[in-house]
């Protein structure tokens, strides 16, 4: 029953989809919000637990591989650190609310599939936010850190003291976590494009000296330009593009009966 009712909603009229968009978006905004107000009161967790974790010389990645790294922040406007609190707990909110976010816009779209791009569709979305939180975790584990030490040490003279800003090391947080969740996608991506036929597993694996030099170049841009960053870096990309081998078809994607029929008559 709950199958033809979806399938009914297919002759849906434009502000009948509107609607639904528009009501959709209510639902994420609603999410949000609430999220937000949870997770503004547990300021002491998400600071001195985990956004402010990578400034101390304790933390776990400095530990494994013998880095000895210590950021000292300084705050230098009034606002700032009131201002920080509400970037950090938005940032949050969006990390949390995620598989939400993703299954509203599942439920959007379902009522224009078949049956069988349903199936393969709805798979695409729990795929898209496993990889979304492996990589906020690869940008807050790994990335974060090497870019910290880096910076911290990095000096043009040594009569020049680096005081980093709160403000300057949140911003470099939120971009840096956000970005490679946001990479962590192209395996989705990949998926996608191979279901619609737009590339095979051919493709990839014919241009992987391509992936190798996009890879070492993403590399360098989003870690500081030293070997063993790029390196550190460049491993969870490789994976990314052999996922995305994986995910993707080998040949061009079955036409589903469904549409085999609609095309005959």
């Amino acid at each position: 029953m709950a199958e033809e009712k979806l399938d009914e909603s297919k002759d849906m009229s434009f502000w009948e989809h509107l609607e639904a968009l528009r009501q959709g978006l209510f639902r994420v905004v609603i999410a949000l919000v609430a999220a937000f107000v949870v997770l503004f009161f547990f300021k002491d967790f998400l600071f001195d637990t985990l956004i402010l974790a990578p400034t101390r010389p304790d933390f776990f990645f400095y530990r494994w591989f013998g880095m000895d790294t210590g950021l000292q922040l300084v705050n230098i406007e009034l606002s700032t650190q009131f201002m920080v609190h509400m970037r950090v707990t938005m940032m949050c909110a969006i990390i949390v609310c995620c598989p939400y976010i993703l299954f509203e816009i599942w439920r959007f779209i379902a009522p224009a599939l078949y049956q069988s791009e349903k199936r393969a569709t709805r798979r695409a979305f729990f795929f898209a936010s496993f990889l979304f939180y492996l990589g906020i975790a690869v940008g807050y584990c790994i990335i974060l850190p090497l870019m910290v030490n880096f910076f911290d040490g990095y000096k043009v003279s040594e009569e020049v003291v680096n005081t980093i800003s709160l403000n300057s090391y949140i911003s470099t947080v939120n971009s840096t976590v956000l970005l490679f969740g946001i990479v962590f996608e192209i395996p989705t991506l990949v998926a996608v494009l191979s279901q619609l036929g737009l590339i095979t597993r051919q493709t990839l694996l014919g241009g992987w000296k391509w992936a190798v030099l996009v890879i070492a170049v993403l590399a360098a841009i989003i870690t500081p330009a030293d070997p063993f960053s790029m390196l550190i870096a460049s491993v969870p990309l490789f994976l990314l593009y052999g996922i995305s081998i994986l995910v993707c078809k080998k040949g061009a994607p079955e036409v589903p009966e469904e549409a085999q029929e609609e095309a005959a008559e």
